[in-house]
């Protein structure tokens, strides 16, 4: 019998955790077929997730555990349940059942039936989020779409289910900051996309604010793309053009109608203008360099404080 393991990443979700089991449970029962591997990927939550985590593990052997020594963030998360899982197929998805369960016969099919690599989800509606957070999320896809050769879906969940070939790829992909809705697209492979309409959280509030999704984007863009850099030296190429055409036209025009007062409020302004796309240019190039920097220092993605799983 194939073995399918759930990888759930949990921040803080003690209120979440008990309605996915039960789901979770639920969906193993409707697929008698395959056995089920559920490994919670406790991310140095601070309530009762991973008291929670080993109490269902005392009651049900199929459950495993992973408790990080600190929050090391969902991407860690992400990572650290892909290397300890054993299934010959792996799936992620929330705690807090807005990646619903009820999908993965659906995914396994695609699969084991239709020849796919990955099953994909991907909403299409944002119905119950802030307007204004929707409206960042569709900017922040399209402008990926345009600078970056990698394929990244809009409104694509990390809810996934993913053969061990696909698994073993994003693995061999070590690298210390990590994007996973841009690297499940950067591995290839073969995948078929499912959608479905949003679902609210069941319970808990959502760590991700507004704020952080910002930082995460961010990280993905300079992950994906080099296209800032571009940016940016295409920037200071046409503001040299500028200022040469500038100084041209200061000088005929001195030599013929001499050399008027200029007024300071405008060459303050050009002075604050250029000042701050320097200062704009350079923080690009920090953001890679300190990408290089973090790269280069080989830290570990996550450790492992306690598991219940052996033989990793």
């Amino acid at each position: 019998m194939e073995k399918l393991s759930a990888i759930v990443p949990c921040y803080n979700e003690q209120d979440a955790l008990p309605y996915f089991y039960k789901e979770i449970c639920s969906v193993a029962e409707s697929m008698p077929y395959v056995e089920f591997e559920i490994i919670f990927v406790n991310d140095g939550s601070t309530d009762r997730t991973l008291a929670i985590a080993k109490q269902f593990a005392e009651q049900d052997p199929r459950v495993k555990y992973v408790s990080f020594s600190r929050n090391f963030g969902k991407e860690a998360a992400i990572y650290a349940g892909l290397s300890y899982s054993k299934g010959d197929y792996a799936a992620i998805m929330d705690a807090d059942l807005q990646d619903p369960p009820s999908l993965l016969p659906q995914m396994y099919d695609a699969i084991t039936k239709e020849g796919y690599d990955s099953a994909a989800t991907r909403r299409v509606t944002r119905k119950g989020e802030p307007p204004i957070r929707s409206f960042f999320a569709r900017c922040f896809y399209k402008f990926m779409h345009k600078i970056s050769k990698t394929e990244i879906v809009d409104g694509a969940r990390d809810f996934r289910l993913m053969t061990r070939q696909f698994v073993n790829a994003l693995l061999e992909m070590g690298e210390y900051n990590r994007f996973s809705k841009g690297l499940f697209g950067w591995v290839g492979f073969k995948t078929k996309w499912i959608e479905f309409e949003n679902v609210e959280r069941v319970a808990g509030e959502t760590k991700w604010s507004f704020w952080k999704l910002l930082v995460y984007s961010i990280e993905g863009i300079v992950a994906f793309s080099t296209a800032p850099l571009a940016l940016a030296a295409f920037t200071g190429v046409i503001l040299c053009l500028a200022a040469f055409v500038m100084i041209c036209f200061i000088i005929i025009r001195t030599l013929i109608f001499g050399d008027p007062t200029s007024g300071w409020p405008s060459m303050v302004c050009i002075i604050f203008l250029l000042g701050g796309l320097q200062l704009f240019s350079i923080g690009i190039l920090g953001e890679y360099l300190a990408k290089t920097y973090l790269e280069t220092k080989k830290r570990p993605l996550f450790i492992c404080k306690e598991t219940n799983i052996e033989d990793k």
